[in-house]
């Protein structure tokens, strides 16, 4: 069994017009861009990273905006779901924020002793934002709109819709080395490397769903992380033990990747941490301009025509430091004594 998954490396979707893609995940939940690049195997669409401020792995969600693109629906044999995780306390400041922009979100069922609040992006992907106390000092994005206090702190989970949990959960634990880490009464749940936000898999049985159907507000993968490339190939070894037909390790530019299907039709990757999204851009810079792969730089000019234009908000420099979460309490505290 291979020792090398670290957790969750990035999930990656499919939108459908890039400005309003942009609108919502840079704007709304306050993630920064750090990646303008196009799907290296369709260079006329654009890819967009969002993630903490160097985008690290586990804190990325990806997108193909395709603006032709039918809608897609949620069902089995996909990863249905992708949830964040913030500090539970952040909780109200994000029902707050999120009725201000108009985003419609109920709150999630109790599980696994966590609270949050479920929603769609203006795609219909599903959303979660979880409460967490281990999110509490987890990577964030302090420069975008939302508060640093507040801030999303990186991916909490995924869920598979799943009809049989036996055929995924084997792949989870027998080969990507993936523990049980709960059980509900149809969800169960997977951890890998030390546990925690960003290394939940929830597989939920889902008997009576349909199966999903690609398109956008859709998960087209999921990735795993590992820490460098003699891990992914110890795990590309062990995936093709267990007969499920890895791809080749594929140079994504800022990691390798290999990809394979589980048995209940989701498309799994393991990505490789190195070498990260400074490679071609500096820090302050990510996100700002679009970057091409070395194979498509001559067509830059041709692509560029192709892709539409969007507009980046820049990283802010606020002129006076965001309240603490202890200032905000203690402000509440005097409205809750009244005024005399």
């Amino acid at each position: 069994m291979p020792e090398g998954i670290l957790g969750l490396h990035h999930v990656t979707a499919i939108a459908g017009d890039p400005q309003r893609n942009v609108d919502f995940y840079a704007g709304v939940l306050g993630l920064r861009l750090v990646k303008r690049t196009v799907n290296f195997d369709d260079p006329q669409t654009y890819h967009f990273y969002y993630g903490d401020a160097e985008g690290f792995p586990g804190t990325l969600l990806t997108f193909f905006p395709w603006p032709l693109a039918t809608r897609g629906r949620a069902g089995a044999g996909q990863i249905a779901v992708t949830s964040f995780a913030v500090i539970p306390e952040a909780l109200t400041y994000w029902r707050d924020r999120l009725t201000a922009h108009q985003v419609a979100f109920q709150p999630i069922a109790p599980r696994f002793n966590e609270g949050g609040i479920a929603f769609s992006d203006p795609d219909g992907l599903l959303l979660e934002l979880v409460g967490h106390p281990a999110a509490d000092g987890a990577r964030a994005w302090t420069r975008g709109p939302v508060p640093p206090d507040y801030a999303v702190r990186g991916l909490h989970s995924v869920a598979i819709w799943a009809h049989r949990l036996e055929p995924t959960a084997r792949v989870l634990a027998d080969v990507l080395g993936f523990r049980a880490a709960g059980e509900g009464v149809d969800r169960f749940r997977f951890a890998g490397g030390g546990g925690g936000p960003g290394t939940f898999v929830d597989v939920r049985i889902a008997a009576g769903t349909a199966r999903g159907t690609p398109g956008t507000g859709t998960v087209h993968h999921v990735a795993f992380r590992v820490a460098d490339d003699a891990s992914q190939l110890e795990v590309r070894r062990t995936v093709a033990g267990a007969e499920l037909h890895p791809t080749p390790v594929i140079d994504r530019q800022y990691f390798h990747s290999v990809y394979f299907h589980e048995p209940g039709g989701v498309l799994f990757e393991i990505a490789t941490d190195p070498p990260g999204f400074l490679i071609d851009e500096p820090l302050e810079g990510l996100g700002q301009h679009l970057e091409l792969p070395p194979q498509y730089e001559s067509y830059r000019g041709e692509i560029e025509r192709v892709l539409p234009p969007i507009t980046v908000p820049p990283p802010q420099t606020p002129p006076n430091r965001p309240r603490t979460l202890a200032e905000d309490a203690e402000i509440q505290r005097g409205s809750e004594g009244g005024s005399g």
